[in-house]
This record gives structure tokens, C-alpha cells and sequence, in this order.
């Protein structure tokens, strides 16, 4: 058995291309189907999946620690860049699906069964619609709570927003009130059953990332996402040693060795690598692996397309310090024509039942794709009060 080929198919999804991933074999019929998105790097993740697909034609795709290991370590640059580990995840979550319809399983079977009967799933604030989740203006408390009460109509019991504004290395009192109104008014809206996340998309400094930590601490965050770069990450452990709220992190590193700094440094309690972009379900079972160690929740970053959610739910069927999975559903109005997935979200609580189907349970339609082809994403920038640029 042989990879004969590696396609890239990219599906324009307003904020973002989906990069889908087909390894194509030499057994007819068997193909695996992977997720490479990386927003505003559309062009660099396909060639650099163009680039690595070299290293495996030929190769057995059964052999997937093998290949991960050639496509990580080869060619003198270790894949722990953001742009290489996203060509490389791609392809590990294709090789993954290959592996789970070889033996006719579910990928989670491949790890060792299921650890849990149903996994719960979050939403953004509008359901992922790009206006309603990074524009809503933070001074707008009132639309921070209709967009709660929404999310709460449509089922779910727990919701991100990003209610923490653009902040200036220092500032004042301004953009701490302004958090605390829009929070405030999330929680009054929704009540205190349902569980309300706050992404700062590490937009503060340290500092005012501390502030904002403990200025929203009597709200009863679940999590509190990424309040500074990680960069920072003695900032981070600071944040998380001076509340009680649990801190979020993760999203923008790749690799195990960076987890493994964030969690000897104690700087998290909720870790967030990206399976698109971390190095693949190969390489997130190890930082899973390393979270359990230091007794930590695991909840992926999941705001790309549905190959990723699939090998998100998958992974979480399989890992017992897998907490809740980030989901987007109305960023595109078309979103459930371009695949079908063998698992079933009950709308009631949007919990997920277990995948039936083998690998991870999806199909692409590739005549949809076909329909929304590769265009630039919609440009966001950020710029502070005086004009200079900020963290977006």
C-alpha cells in the first residue's frame, strides 16, 4: 500500500480558506481527508504542503509516526513553525482517516476506545459570524447579552465572546469597565447554569491582561482565554498564580516542547493547542498525554472548518482530560453542504454522540469547494487610539 498523492483543496469561507487535505492511495477508493487552515497564510500552507508531500509519496500510509517524524525532521528545519506545522497537521489527520477506514473503525477505536459517552460543545457569540464576534463594539454591553440569550436559544450551555477590547500596553480605568459592563450583561442575560468564556486573543500586556483577569474574576468565568502573547509567558503564570479563574492558553504554539514550557511554568489550567496547527492528532495525543500528567483540562482551539471539529471530537472521545470542544456553525450560511459527519450533535445542550463511521467519520463534497474558490480573507487590522498598531 502507497501514497500516490497529496491535493490541496481550498473552500473561501469569508474569514477564513479552508485548506482541505486528500491523501490518495494506491488501494482504490481509500483516501484520507485532513485540515491545513491557516488564515491569511492560505497561499504559504499549500506550498509548503506541496514542499513536504515529496518526503511521502511512495511511503505507507499506515506508517504514521514514521512519516510524521520524516515530515517534522527532515530537510534540516524541524516543523515547528507555524506555517510548516499547519502543512504537517494536515496531512497527519489524512493519514489518521486512512488508518481508521483500513481497519474500519473510528479513529477514537485507534486510541483505545471511548472515556466518555458524549462530548459538549461551545459556540462563538453569533455562532461564529465574523460581525458579530470580533466587531460587536465592547462598550456595547446591551448586545453582549442578546447574543448570550441567542446562543442559549440555539441550545448551547456554554459560549465564548470577546468582550476584553483593543488595549494599549497601559492604560486606565476605561477598557476594565468597559469588560466588566459587557461580562455583567452576559451574565445577567444567561444566568449562572450556563458557562461563559472571554477571549482576550492576547491583546493585553501582561499588566492589563492581570487587570482584566481580576476585574472579571466575580463572574465566574469557566475560562479566561490567552490574556497576554505567549511570548510572555512568565506573564501568563502570573495571571493564573493571582486568580481563581481558570486561565486559557495554547492556540499559538506548535509543537510538544512549547507545552511542555507552559505547563512546567504552571501558566495555564486550560490548555488550547490547535490540532491544525500544533503538529496533527499525532503530535496533540502527546501534549494531551503531558496535560494529564499535570492534571490539566485539554480543550482544543476549533475555530476552522469541519475537518478539524471532526478530528477535534475524535480526539476528545479518546482522551480523559479532553473538557469541552470549540465549535463555530453560522460563519457561512453553507457550511453543513460541504460535508457530511458521521456523528450527531443534539441540539438540547449541542452535545455530541459518538462517531460511527470509520477514520474520522467525514466526507468532503468536492463539488460544493468547487462552488467557493480560494479568494483573499477579509482583511482585519488593528490600530490603538493614537494610531499605532496593535495586536489583532
Amino acid at each position: 500500500m502507497k501514497i500516490t498523492a497529496i491535493e490541496t483543496q481550498v473552500c473561501h469561507a469569508r474569514m477564513r480558506n479552508w485548506i482541505f487535505v486528500k491523501v490518495i492511495t494506491d488501494q482504490p477508493g481509500l483516501y484520507g481527508w485532513g485540515e491545513a487552515t491557516l488564515e491569511w497564510h492560505t497561499r504559504s500552507v499549500v506550498g509548503a504542503i506541496e514542499d513536504i508531500s515529496q518526503l511521502l509519496i511512495g511511503e505507507d500510509p499506515r506508517r504514521i509516526e514514521y512519516l510524521w517524524q520524516m515530515m517534522y525532521r527532515q530537510h534540516f528545519w524541524h516543523g515547528n513553525g507555524i506555517v510548516r506545522g499547519t502543512a504537517i497537521s494536515g496531512i497527519d489527520l489524512a493519514l489518521w482517516d486512512i488508518l481508521g477506514k483500513i481497519h474500519n473503525v473510528p479513529c477514537h477505536e485507534l486510541w483505545g476506545g471511548r472515556v466518555r459517552d458524549y462530548i459538549r460543545l461551545y459556540c462563538h457569540l453569533g455562532g461564529g459570524k465574523m460581525e458579530d464576534f470580533y466587531e460587536t463594539r465592547a462598550d456595547d454591553a446591551h448586545r453582549f447579552g442578546e447574543l448570550a440569550q441567542q446562543a442559549v436559544e440555539e441550545g448551547f450551555t456554554a459560549f465564548k465572546s470577546m468582550a476584553v477590547p483593543e488595549t494599549m500596553p497601559l492604560e486606565g480605568l476605561r477598557p476594565i469597565r468597559y469588560a466588566e459592563a459587557c461580562v455583567k450583561a452576559m451574565r445577567d442575560a444567561v444566568g449562572e447554569d450556563i458557562d461563559i468564556m472571554v477571549d482576550c486573543h492576547a491583546r493585553p500586556s501582561p499588566l492589563m491582561g492581570m487587570q482584566f483577569a481580576r476585574a472579571l474574576e466575580p463572574y465566574g468565568l469557566y475560562f479566561f482565554e490567552e490574556p497576554c502573547w505567549p511570548e510572555a509567558m512568565d506573564g501568563i503564570a502570573a495571571i493564573q498564580a493571582a486568580v481563581s479563574t481558570p486561565i486559557a492558553s495554547g492556540e499559538r504554539l506548535v509543537g510538544v516542547a512549547a507545552f511542555k514550557d507552559m505547563l512546567e511554568k504552571r501558566a495555564v489550567s486550560v490548555l488550547q493547542p490547535d490540532i491544525t496547527h500544533c503538529g496533527g492528532l499525532s503530535e496533540v495525543r502527546r501534549i494531551a498525554a503531558l496535560a494529564d500528567a499535570y492534571r490539566v483540562a485539554l480543550a482544543p482551539h476549533n475555530p476552522q472548518g469541519p475537518v478539524s471539529t471532526a478530528a477535534s471530537i475524535e480526539l476528545g472521545f479518546a482522551t480523559p482530560s479532553y473538557a469541552i470542544c470549540e465549535s463555530v456553525h453560522s460563519d457561512v450560511p453553507w457550511r453543513e453542504e460541504v460535508v457530511s459527519e458521521g456523528f450527531v450533535v443534539e441540539k438540547k445542550g449541542r452535545i455530541v454522540k459518538p462517531n460511527n463511521r470509520p477514520g474520522l467519520g467525514i466526507e468532503i463534497n468536492e463539488d460544493v469547494v468547487k462552488k467557493h474558490p480560494f479568494q483573499q480573507e477579509v482583511l482585519q487590522r488593528s490600530f490603538y487610539r493614537d494610531g499605532a498598531v496593535g495586536d489583532w
